[in-house]
């Protein structure tokens, strides 16, 4: 393995899907979010927290627009921590991986952990806009949500392992024992404590979006990140 050339190409596929992650986000959240805290900013007015004044608009839209100017960056930088693993991941696990291009075999794993890592923890956790949730009980939400993704990522890997000691006939077996055991942890672990107080147009719209944008993510690491090993080949060692 060329490591130079391997971390070369783990960190620009994980930056560059971060940045389609970042502008995705810029395009089709950020519309939500602003109608999200446009009612989290009216609930303040009737509340008497805040008053309606020039002063708190101009101030509310430089927050505004310094937070959209760092979606990109943001984007970059998750991109590249979360490409980091999947690029690791993906050496590891690339001979066993099924399809005949380094894609294809990048695409199925990048589908496995957004099932895995993403989506089913998703349908427990759902993601939700700035207008629902009480702010004493974020890291309740947060330990809740890292949790199942812990639970559900170090089950993945331990049915994987177990489905390498079967026949290829049965290694249904130990996808089923994933399903059951992800199952009875979902029932298992405690719901979302906080209720939703927003409009649920609203916060369905954002749940999907937000699907659309992490999704895009996954499937351009996996699609930049196969690319690049078909070019330059890191897993070949350098001859003479």
């Amino acid at each position: 393995m060329k490591t130079s050339l391997f971390l070369i190409i783990v960190l620009v596929s994980g930056a560059l899907a971060g940045f389609i992650h970042g502008s995705v986000n810029l395009a089709i959240v950020e519309p939500y979010l602003d109608e999200a805290i446009g009612i989290e900013n009216q609930n303040l007015f009737a509340s008497g927290e805040e008053e309606d004044t020039l002063e708190f608009w101009v101030e509310y839209e430089g927050y505004r627009t310094w937070q959209k100017s760092g979606q990109l960056l943001a984007g970059v930088i998750l991109g590249t921590s979360v490409g980091a693993l999947f690029g690791i991941v993906f050496a590891l696990s690339r001979h066993s991986l099924p399809g005949k291009s380094n894609v294809k075999k990048a695409l199925v794993l990048a589908g496995i952990m957004w099932l895995t890592l993403y989506f089913i923890p998703f349908l427990k956790y759902p993601a939700n806009p700035p207008t629902v949730g009480d702010t004493e009980t974020v890291v309740l939400r947060a330990i809740l949500y890292l949790s199942f993704i812990a639970i559900s990522g170090f089950a993945t890997v331990g049915f994987y392992k177990l489905s390498k000691k079967f026949e290829s006939k049965k290694k249904f077996i130990s996808l089923a024992g994933y399903a059951i055991f992800i199952g009875a942890v979902f029932v298992a672990m405690p719901d979302n404590p906080d209720p939703i107080t927003a409009p649920m147009e609203l916060v369905e719209g954002f749940r999907a979006v937000s699907v659309l944008a992490v999704s895009s993510f996954w499937i351009s690491v996996a699609i930049i990140l196969g690319l690049l090993w078909n070019k330059f080949k890191p897993n070949q060692e350098i001859t003479a």
